[in-house]
Parts: C-alpha cells; sequence; structure tokens
C-alpha cells in the first residue's frame, strides 16, 4: 500500500515549479510507483495563459477549486473549468490553458510521468525524464 500525505509532498522534490511561473505540482504517484498513471495535485496560478501539447501522454484533470477555462487549439472551442469540472486530452489535443482565478487541479497522466517534467518548447512532456526517488 502506498500512502501519501499532499502537505508532505509539497516540501519534498516531488514538488515541482514551472519555469515560466505559470504552475506548481504536488507528484503524489509516480511511474517509480509502479501503478501504470501517475497522479497530481496542480495549482495553476492566477492570471496564467499557456499553450500545451502533450504529444506523449494522455491527460484528465478535474477542478477542485478556481475558475478558468480550456481551449482546444485545433478548433477554438473554448471550455469553461469551475469546480466540479473534468476535462480529458484524449486525442493528444492541443490546447491552452487560462487560470481567471487560481485553480487547483487534480492530474492522471499515462503513461505516468517520472517526477521532474515541465514543459518543452511544444508544451509537452518528455517520455522519459529524471525521476524523483519515491
Amino acid at each position: 500500500m502506498i500512502v501519501r500525505q499532499l502537505q508532505d509532498a509539497e516540501q519534498t522534490t516531488r514538488r515541482v515549479v514551472s519555469p515560466d511561473g505559470n504552475w506548481e505540482s504536488a507528484r503524489m504517484l509516480l511511474k517509480g510507483d509502479n501503478m501504470g498513471f501517475s497522479f497530481h495535485i496542480t495549482t495553476i496560478y492566477k492570471g496564467a495563459d499557456f499553450r500545451m501539447h502533450y504529444q506523449n501522454h494522455l491527460e484528465s484533470v478535474y477542478c477542485i477549486s478556481g475558475r478558468g477555462e480550456v481551449e482546444t487549439l485545433d478548433d477554438g472551442k473554448k471550455y469553461p473549468i469551475t469546480p466540479g469540472t473534468l476535462y480529458v486530452l484524449d486525442q493528444h489535443d492541443r490546447h491552452m490553458l487560462r487560470a481567471f482565478e487560481e485553480m487547483k487541479m487534480a492530474c492522471v497522466f499515462n503513461p505516468p510521468l517520472s517526477g521532474k517534467e515541465v514543459h518543452n518548447a511544444e508544451g509537452a512532456y518528455e517520455l522519459e525524464a529524471e525521476a524523483i526517488d519515491a
């Protein structure tokens, strides 16, 4: 059994901050945990407005708190994000994420992240990255 506390993860190397200052993520469950997916609690800071394109991963995102929107870039559709909203990037969707307020999100990635990933120039995570020690 694996048991972890969010407040503990936020005080370790499991807390990853984006170089651009848009978000920070507590990586609660990672590839090294051998579950086949990773689980993160991510804070998107108010005013964040950035492009992502997860070419190597599928992601589901559940909004715990805050308000924003996600825009799919291939068709220009905008979807509001409020507490209780789930959005799933099941087609490696190119998208923009905007935070009108600070948003707290629960995120699941398949395949799982190793731990220290940050977005590359195309807004993706590399398939292999340096691992965080469990």
